[in-house]
């Protein structure tokens, strides 16, 4: 299989890159475009959106023939079969076009932009989908194949920090940009499940992006289920707090300064710093007083590298690091932030709430930001 060639689909191409929208429209159709393209098995063959002056700028950046182009996704699989196909639409239309697609038996493959959905249930319902089909569905957590933060991985795996006790984030909000910071928690944890999760938010003005709510401002904390003889938790736990817990906290939004990193690995012997902006990743044992640098050349783009694991590891039939499996964990762990908020309380997992809570708290006006200027 590994010499087979793939013909590749994409179902919501976006405006012109040039001028992106950011929180409406970023266009990411034309990235991951980019990544299959320079993938040497991988041939772009149709695409599908529903206003067609996209669509057909887009088929003429990518060579793809006029006539295989599309409004209509379903005409477009029916007519070409594609092994894999890339959903770039707004985040509340991915869970219907994701099963739809499963569901018409026309492709072996999925690969989604992310967050995975607007609510816990459809992103469930999208993961279970695709092990009913046997389709491979990923999600576009490009972060993970950042060179420094795989160096990063490295260092942890090697002990470089020793026991890995606490992960720190500081995402902008908690779902649309949380998800990838969240998903990086994944996996720096090596994809062990959420325990539980306390959280409060802060929406005092509209901030919606791609079709969903984002808070302004949120404090979490979260723990891990427990790994064989130990226990969870984090150094908020209280008189429960022992050694070899693993916790997590987040400061989101205007927040964000009081982790002052992207990404901290608190360990038993050190700690690691990652930052998303260019500033220096770096990490220090405990008792040394200079901190070494992670220097590593980034060369490249990470969304390129994603596309080109996806499509190696259905070559080889292995589950890519950003399988919907993956993703649940980091999904899960933000719908029970939102749950929190709703019921003013820890949420023990599993979630058991399918909705969008933070969306379900601003229906009911128990939340009501200020709408944003345009």
């Amino acid at each position: 299989m590994s010499d087979s060639r793939f013909t590749v689909a994409f179902v919501g191409t976006g405006p012109n890159p040039e001028t992106p929208v950011w929180g409406e429209s970023a266009a990411m159709a034309y990235r991951h475009a980019a990544g299959y393209r320079q993938h040497d098995q991988c041939d772009l063959v149709a695409c599908a959106d529903l206003v067609p002056e996209n669509a057909r700028a887009f088929a003429e950046e990518f060579d793809i023939s006029p006539e295989s182009v599309y409004e209509d996704y379903g005409e477009m699989l029916a007519a070409h079969d594609p092994d894999f196909v890339s959903v770039c639409t707004p985040v509340p239309t991915h869970a219907d076009i994701v099963v739809d697609c499963i569901e018409s038996g026309h492709v072996n493959a999925i690969h989604c932009e992310k967050p995975m959905a607007d609510t816990w249930g459809d992103a469930r319902r999208m993961a279970e989908t695709a092990d009913d089909y046997g389709v491979q569905l990923t999600f576009n957590h490009q972060r993970r194949f950042d060179p420094a933060w795989r160096e990063a991985k490295r260092v942890l795996d090697d002990g470089g920090i020793g026991d890995l006790e606490r992960v720190e984030v500081a995402p902008r909000n908690v779902l649309d940009h949380g998800t990838h910071l969240f998903d990086m928690c994944t996996f720096f944890t090596d994809a062990r499940p959420v325990d539980w999760v306390l959280g409060q938010v802060d929406y005092r003005t509209e901030n919606v992006r791609y079709g969903t709510h984002n808070v302004n401002q949120a404090v979490i904390q979260w723990a891990y289920e427990p790994e064989e003889n130990a226990g969870v938790g984090t150094a908020a736990d209280g008189e429960n707090a022992a050694d070899g817990r693993l916790g997590g906290f987040a400061a989101v939004g205007d927040g964000a300064w009081l982790v002052d990193a992207s990404l901290r690995l608190c360990g038993s012997n050190g700690v690691v710093e990652l930052h998303e902006g260019g500033e220096e990743n770096r990490y220090r044992r405990e008792g040394e007083t200079e901190w070494t640098g992670i220097d590593i050349d980034a060369d490249g783009d990470r969304v390129v590298d994603s596309i080109a694991h996806v499509v190696d590891s259905f070559a080889a039939g292995e589950e890519p690091e950003t399988a919907a499996s993956r993703a649940l964990v980091a999904t899960e762990l933000i719908f029970a932030v939102y749950e929190s908020v709703r019921q003013r309380g820890r949420i023990d997992l599993p979630l058991d709430a399918e909705d969008n809570p933070l969306e379900a708290l601003v229906d009911a006006e128990e939340l009501s930001p200020t709408p944003a200027e345009d």
